[in-house]
C-alpha cells in the first residue's frame, strides 16, 4: 500500500557505542579474563530499572538512583558528566545537594555492580570497573553485547530490517516478535526525572513503530482475522494514531468486514476533526475510497509467503516415480513442452484420461519429476478420488494444500470461494507445480487450479475433460507390445525374460498390455525366484473371465486386479478382502488388525505384503489405503469368496467395537466418573488403551473421519444400529470441535432415521440425544427441543434413564435461552433426581451449574453462585478438569452478575485454558465471550473488544448465529467505549439482523442500542 514503510523501524535518534576506546577510557584486550562478578551482569531498561548478576537480581536502590543508573546504560559507554546527570534526574531546579547525591548514588552502585572491585583494586590486582569514574563524570562500560536488553531489542530489529529486505517475511516477523517480548511493562518504568520522561516516550514511540511494522508483515501474510483483534486493542490505547487505524481498516476488509472497514474510517474522520481540527493522512483516504471501489489489489496480500507451522513452505509432495518407469516416450516430451512453457504463460493445464489401470499416475508423476527442477517453488499432489462413492472436496483439498504452502490453520476460510482465493493469491508469483490425480470431473477440478502466470497443472482421470478450459487434453491408451514387454523385463529380469521371450508376451498380451497388470504379474514372478515366465503364462492363460472382463471397459480394471488378487496366499486373500469392506479413506493398523482378528504384528506382515504386490497403498507410516477401484474389487472378492459368508459381517462388527471401545476410552480418560461409559453396548473386541488425555484426543481427532464412516456403515444393520449410536454418542466431543461438525451431523441423522425405520425405540431416543446435541451446538433451539422431548418419551418407554436425564439437562438449558424459566428449572430438578438415581455424580454437577443459570437469571444470584460451586467441587474431587471446566464457566457467569469482577475473571480464564488445552472450539470462544462480558462490566472497553474479537475468530463455523450474535452485540458496546461508534453501528446492525431472521426477542434489546446511534 501507499505510504507504508517497507524496512523495519528503527529506534528514534539511538546511537551505538564507539567501538574506538576515548583517551580515558581503560583498553581491554579481546583475550582478558574478565572477573566473574562482571562478566555476568546484566541489565534491564524496557520495563522497571533492574540489574542481574547470572539469575540473582542485584539491589539497584532508590528511583533517583534507578534512574542515575539508567541514565548511564542509555549513554552505551559514554561518559556523562556531573551536571548532565543532574539535569537528567531534577532538571531546571536541583537541589541544593545534587552533586552530594549524585556521587553517593554512583558509590553504592558501585558497590553493588562491583562488590569486590574496590578489594581487588586495594590489593593490587589489576580489574576492571562497570561504572568507572573519569573526568568529573561517570559511565557504565565492558558489558557483554547482550547485557543490556535495549541492545539487544535493536540487534534484532536490525536483523529483521534485513530478512525483510531479503523477502524473507517468516523470519522478520518471528524475529521482531522476540523483539518485542523484551518490553516487560512500561519502560524505564517508576524512574523519575525530565531524562526518563524524555527517553520513555522516544522508545514507546520506537515500540509502536515496531508493532505496526511486525503488524504490517502479519497482513502481508494473510493473517488478517488474528490481527483485527490486536488492531481494535492498540486503537484503543491510541485513538489518534492513523497507521494502526489504517491497518485495522486493511485486516477488516480482508476479513470480509468491509462495512466495519468503512467504520473505521468514519470514526477516525470525527476523532481526528474533534480533538485535532484536521483530516485524516492522504494515505488514509486513499485506502478508504479503495475499499469502497473494491479494489483487488486490497485482496491479496503483497506477499504470498505465508507464515509457516511446522509445514513446508515449499511442498515436495509428489509420490516416488517408479525407477522402472517404461516407454511414453512422446507423451513424456509432449507434456515436458507443456509445462516447460508455464513460464510467461497465465496456466499450463494438461489432462490426461484413460481407464484405469492404464498408467496415467505414473506418467504423470514421472514427468511431474523431470520437471521439478522448472518450478522452484514446490510441487503439489492430491488423489481426488474420483472414481469412489465419496469424493475429495475441493475445499478440503483446498485446506489441506494451504497447511503445504505453509498457512496457518486459524487462517484458513471456511467457505470453497474464499479458501480458492487465498490459494490462488499465495501462488501469485511462485512457480508451484500441482498434480491432481484421479479427478471425478471438471467441476472438481477448477477450483483447485492455480491461475497464476508460472504455474502449471497436470490432472489425471478416468474421463475426458472437455469442459475444463483451456486445458492440454490427452487421451492414453494400452502400451504398445514393445512397451509392455519392455516393462515387464525391466522388473522380472534380462535373465529370465531372454531365454522365454514367447511366453513373456503371452503375459504382456494376456495382461490387455495394461501398464498395472503387467506390473503386478512381473512383480509376482520377481518375488518366486523358483517359477518360470512359462509357468506365469499358463497361470494367465486359464483366466478366461478375466480375459473377457479386460475388453469390457470399465471392467477391464477388475479384470487386471484379479491377476494380482490370484497370486495372493490364503491369509493375503483374506487381509484384503476384508479390510475392502471397511468405508473410510484409509485404515489404521490398529484398526485392520480388528477386521482381521489378528496381532498387530502379524496384520503389519500382511498389509506389507500388500503394498508390494501394489494392491494395497501405504498412505502413511501405520496407516494404509485401497485405491477407490481396488476397494470395490476386493469388496467384489468378499462378497464371492469369503466363506463362511457370516464372516464379513464378524470383521465388520469387530472393527464396530475397537472404534466403539476405543472412544469409550477417550470418554473415560477426558471424563472421569462419568457414568456413560457404564451404559454403552457391550463389546467383544477390545479397544486402544490411552497413557494420558492428550494421546487420547489425538487418536479421536486423527480418526474422526474412519471413525464417522463405520458409524454410519453399521447403520444399515438392526444387529449393530445400537453400538454405532453409542459410539456417536460416546466421541460427541466431535460435534463440538468444529472441524467434524457437519459429517457428525449428517451422521446423526442418518443414525436417527435407521433406528425409526427398524422401530428400535431405545436406539432411537440414544441417536436423538447425539442430534439434540448437535442442535443445541448450532444454535437451533427449537428442533432441540422438539428432539429431546421425543427422546425422552422413547427412552421412558424402554426403561432407558440414561437418555432421560441428559435430555430433561438439555430442555432445561434450552428453556433457559428461551426464556422459559420455571420450564427450564423443573426440566433440571428433574434432571438432577434421575442423575441421582443411576449414582452419576457428574451429570448431577452438570444440571446443578445449569440450573445454577436458571437461578441466575431469575435474579437468584447466591443461589447460583452456591450451586456452580457445588457443581465444581464435585468435578474437582473426581479429577474431571474438562467439566470442571464447565463449571467454573457457570461460576464466572454468577460472580460477573453478583459484581465479584476480578474472581469472575480468574474462574473464566481457567476454564479458557481447559477448553483450549481440550480443543472444545466452541467452549472456548464462549468462554472469550464471557471474558469480553466481565471487561465491559469492569469498564475494560478496549480489552472486552480483543476477547469478542477472538470469541468471532474461534466461534467461525460453529456455535450458531444466535451465539454470533450475542458476541457481536459485546462487541459492539467494547468499540463504542472506546469511541469507534461506527464500527459498533455496524456490528448491532448485523447483530439485529441475525436476531430478526431467528426470531428472537434479544432483537429489540440492539434496535434499542441503534436508536440513539441513527438519532445522532
Amino acid at each position: 500500500m501507499d505510504g507504508v514503510p517497507d524496512g523495519v523501524p528503527r529506534v528514534p535518534e539511538q546511537r551505538r557505542p564507539d567501538s574506538t576506546p576515548t583517551p580515558s577510557e581503560p583498553s581491554t584486550t579481546p583475550g582478558a579474563e574478565r572477573p566473574a562478578e562482571t562478566a555476568a551482569l546484566r541489565f534491564s531498561v524496557l520495563g522497571p530499572v533492574r540489574a542481574w548478576r547470572g539469575d540473582e537480581p542485584v539491589t539497584t536502590g532508590s528511583p533517583q538512583q534507578r534512574a542515575l543508573l539508567a541514565a548511564l546504560l542509555l549513554r552505551e559507554g559514554r561518559t556523562a558528566t556531573a551536571a548532565e546527570l543532574i539535569a537528567a534526574l531534577w532538571g531546571e531546579e536541583p537541589p541544593s545537594q545534587a552533586l552530594a547525591a549524585v556521587r553517593t548514588y554512583a558509590s553504592r552502585l558501585r558497590k553493588v555492580l562491583d562488590p569486590g572491585g574496590e578489594a581487588r583494586r586495594s590489593g593490587g590486582t589489576t580489574a576492571t570497573a562497570v561504572l568507572v569514574s573519569e573526568s568529573g563524570g561517570y559511565a557504565v562500560r565492558d558489558l557483554a553485547e547482550e547485557a543490556l536488553d535495549l541492545t539487544v531489542a535493536q540487534d534484532l530489529a536490525t536483523e529483521a530490517e534485513k530478512a525483510r529486505s531479503a523477502g524473507d517475511l517468516c523470519h522478520a516477523r518471528e524475529t521482531l516478535r522476540r523483539a518485542l517480548a523484551l518490553w516487560d511493562g512500561e519502560t524505564l518504568a517508576g524512574v523519575p526525572g525530565p531524562y526518563a520522561e524524555t527517553q520513555r516516550v522516544r522508545l514507546e514511540e520506537w515500540r509502536l513503530q515496531l508493532v505496526e511494522s511486525r503488524l504490517d508483515m502479519d497482513l502481508e501474510q494473510g493473517c488478517h482475522a488474528e490481527a483485527v483483534s490486536e488492531l481494535t486493542a492498540l486503537t484503543a490505547a491510541h485513538p489518534l494514531r492513523e497507521r494502526l487505524r489504517e491497518l485495522l481498516m486493511l485486516a477488516l476488509y480482508r476479513s470480509g468486514r468491509q462495512a466495519e472497514a468503512l467504520a473505521v474510517y468514519a470514526d477516525t474522520r470525527r476523532l481526528l476533526a474533534d480533538e485535532l481540527g484536521v483530516d485524516p493522512r492522504p494515505g488514509l483516504s486513499e485506502l478508504q475510497q479503495r475499499i469502497l471501489q473494491a479494489d483487488p489489489g486490497l485482496a491479496e496480500p503483497s506477499s504470498p509467503a505465508p507464515e509457516p507451522a511446522a509445514v513446508p513452505v515449499r511442498p515436495a509432495q509428489l509420490p516416488a516415480t517408479v525407477p522402472d518407469f517404461t516407454g511414453r516416450s512422446g507423451f513424456v516430451r509432449e507434456l515436458g513442452d507443456i509445462l516447460a512453457s508455464a513460464e510467461g504463460r497465465v496456466m499450463a493445464v494438461s489432462a490426461l484420461a484413460g481407464i484405469g489401470g492404464v498408467g496415467k499416475t505414473t506418467l504423470a508423476v514421472h514427468v511431474a519429476h523431470q520437471a521439478r527442477a522448472a518450478f522452484p517453488d514446490g510441487q503439489l499432489y492430491v488423489d481426488l478420488q474420483g472414481a469412489g462413492a465419496r469424493a475429495a472436496e475441493p475445499e478440503t483439498v483446498l485446506g489441506s494444500f494451504l497447511r503445504a504452502l505453509g498457512t496457518a490453520d486459524s487462517a484458513i476460510p471456511d467457505s470453497l470461494e474464499e479458501r480458492a482465493a487465498l490459494y490462488r493469491s499465495v501462488l501469485a508469483g511462485r512457480r508451484v507445480l500441482v498434480l491432481l490425480d484421479n479427478a471425478r470431473d471438471a467441476a472438481q477440478v477448477r477450483p483447485l487450479l492455480p491461475g497464476t502466470d508460472g504455474c502449471a497443472a497436470l490432472v489425471t482421470s478416468r474421463v475426458r475433460m472437455l469442459d475444463l478450459a483451456g486445458a492440454h487434453l490427452i487421451d492414453l491408451d494400452v502400451m504398445s507390445p514393445d512397451e509392455a514387454l519392455a516393462l515387464f523385463t525391466k522388473i522380472v529380469g534380462e535373465e529370465r525374460v531372454a531365454s522365454e521371450r514367447k511366453a513373456a508376451l503371452d503375459v504382456v498380451a494376456a495382461c490387455g498390455f495394461l501398464p498395472l497388470a503387467i506390473r503386478i504379474a512381473a512383480s509376482r514372478l520377481a518375488a518366486r525366484r523358483t517359477w518360470t515366465v512359462s509357468v506365469l503364462a499358463a497361470k494367465l492363460a486359464d483366466e478366461r473371465r478375466r480375459l473377457d472382463e479386460l475388453q469390457a471397459g470399465d471392467l477391464a480394471v477388475k479384470a487386471t486386479f484379479e491377476l494380482g488378487y490370484g497370486q495372493l496366499e490364503p491369509a493375503q486373500a483374506r487381509a484384503f478382502r476384508l479390510l475392502g469392506l471397511a468405508d473410510g479413506p484409509d485404515i489404521s493398523l490398529a484398526a485392520a488388525a480388528a477386521v482381521l482378528d489378528l496381532p498387530v504384528e502379524d496384520t503389519e506382515d500382511l498389509l506389507e505384503s500388500l503394498v508390494d504386490t501394489s494392491l494395497l497403498e501405504s498412505a502413511a507410516p501405520g496407516r494404509y489405503r485401497f485405491h477407490d477401484l481396488v476397494r470395490l474389487y476386493a469388496r467384489a472378492c468378499a462378497e464371492r469368496d469369503e466363506l463362511p459368508p457370516s464372516e464379513r459381517g464378524s470383521a465388520l462388527s469387530r472393527l464396530l467395537d475397537f472404534y466403539l471401545a476405543s472412544a469409550a476410552g477417550v470418554y473415560a480418560i477426558e471424563r472421569p466418573g462419568d457414568r456413560l461409559v457404564d451404559h454403552l453396548e457391550p463389546t467383544s473386541y477390545p479397544g486402544l488403551r490411552f497413557d494420558n488425555r492428550h494421546a487420547a484426543q489425538d487418536w479421536l481427532y486423527a480418526e474422526a473421519i474412519c471413525l464417522l464412516a463405520c458409524v454410519r456403515q453399521a447403520a444399515g444393520r438392526p444387529e449393530t444400529l445400537p453400538r454405532a449410536i453409542d459410539m456417536l454418542w460416546a466421541a460427541h466431543d466431535l460435534s463440538e470441535s468444529g472441524a467434524n461438525s457437519k459429517e457428525y451431523e449428517a451422521t446423526a441423522q442418518a443414525l436417527v432415521g435407521a433406528a425409526r425405520s427398524h422401530a428400535l425405540g431405545r436406539a432411537e431416543a440414544r441417536a436423538l440425544m447425539t442430534l439434540v446435541n448437535v442442535h443445541h451446538v448450532s444454535g437451533r433451539f427449537e428442533r432441540a427441543e422438539e428432539e429431546a422431548e421425543r427422546a425422552i418419551r422413547l427412552a421412558q418407554e424402554s426403561d432407558d434413564l440414561l437418555p432421560v436425564c441428559w435430555a430433561r439437562n438439555a430442555r432445561g438449558i434450552i428453556a433457559l435461552y428461551q426464556n422459559r424459566h420455571a420450564d427450564g428449572e423443573e426440566h433440571l430438578s428433574r434432571a438432577i433426581e434421575h442423575f441421582r438415581a443411576l449414582g452419576d455424580r457428574p451429570g448431577v454437577a452438570a444440571a446443578l451449574c445449569n440450573l445454577s443459570r436458571i437461578h441466575l437469571a431469575t435474579g437468584r444470584t447466591q443461589g447460583a453462585v452456591g450451586l456452580a460451586q457445588e457443581g465444581i467441587d464435585i468435578y474437582d474431587a473426581m479429577g474431571n478438569s474438562l467439566r470442571g471446566a464447565n463449571a467454573r464457566y457457570a461460576l464466572g457467569l454468577a460472580l460477573t452478575q453478583s459484581g465479584e469482577l476480578h474472581s469472575a475473571a480468574e474462574r473464566l480464564q481457567e476454564a479458557l485454558e481447559v477448553f483450549r488445552d481440550s480443543r472444545q472450539r466452541l467452549w472456548e470462544g464462549m468462554s472469550l465471550f464471557r471474558l469480553a462480558e466481565v471487561d465491559l462490566a469492569a469498564r475494560r472497553a478496549a480489552r472486552a473488544a480483543a476477547n469478542a474479537e477472538m470469541a468471532l475468530t474461534v466461534l467461525r463455523g460453529i456455535g450458531g448465529e444466535w451465539r454470533r450474535g450475542n458476541v457481536l452485540t459485546v462487541l459492539g458496546r467494547a468499540l463504542s467505549g472506546i469511541g469507534q461508534t461506527g464500527r459498533a453501528q455496524v456490528c448491532w446492525q448485523e447483530a439485529a439482523r441475525i436476531y430478526e431472521e431467528l426470531g428472537s426477542p434479544e432483537a429489540a434489546e440492539v434496535r434499542a442500542l441503534l436508536s440513539p446511534v441513527q438519532a445522532a
